[in-house]
């Protein structure tokens, strides 16, 4: 039996991880269009910050990897490598797009449909060290969304 003294810690350590996901605000978030076969695809978003944050690692059950990636120039040739954690600094938008860093869905489980939706579950840890996890839905489309786009933007 859980006395409560346990139950109020439990409770106390579950409203960290709610507050601390609530932290980051997710704004037009998408995954690409694959066709049947195709192995590979990406997602991106736009991820805000209220505090230091750092994204650490993401998932995705539709995908055997998922991965952060950074598309960089070295010298004259544009170079894609896994990023360990990203810095998501205290009110500055951290873009995730084609070109920049972006989320690769690797070995994927089957094809990314258009007009469908994916799971994506971001891991952050806060300045102080407290990792928490934020859950999404990613329209999948063929082409990022308009600035007007409605159902494109999460708060959490």
């Amino acid at each position: 039996m859980m006395s409560f003294k346990n139950l109020a810690a439990l409770l106390a350590a579950f409203t960290v991880l709610a507050a601390q996901a609530q932290s980051v605000e997710v704004r037009e978030a998408w995954a690409r269009v694959t066709v049947q076969g195709q192995k590979v695809s990406g997602a991106f978003m736009k991820l805000t910050a209220k505090e230091n944050t750092r994204l650490v690692g993401v998932s995705s059950p539709v995908a055997g990897i998922t991965e952060v990636h950074e598309m960089k120039m070295d010298g004259d040739i544009m170079r894609m490598r896994a990023a360990p954690d990203v810095e998501l600094p205290a009110g500055r938008t951290v873009e995730f797009k084609p070109g920049g860093y972006h989320v690769m869905l690797m070995d994927l489980k089957t094809a990314l449909r258009r007009d469908s939706t994916i799971p994506l579950t971001l891991v952050f840890k806060n300045a102080k060290g407290v990792e928490s996890k934020l859950q999404v839905q990613l329209p999948v489309r063929t082409a990022a969304p308009g600035a007007d786009a409605h159902g494109a933007g999460m708060k959490h």
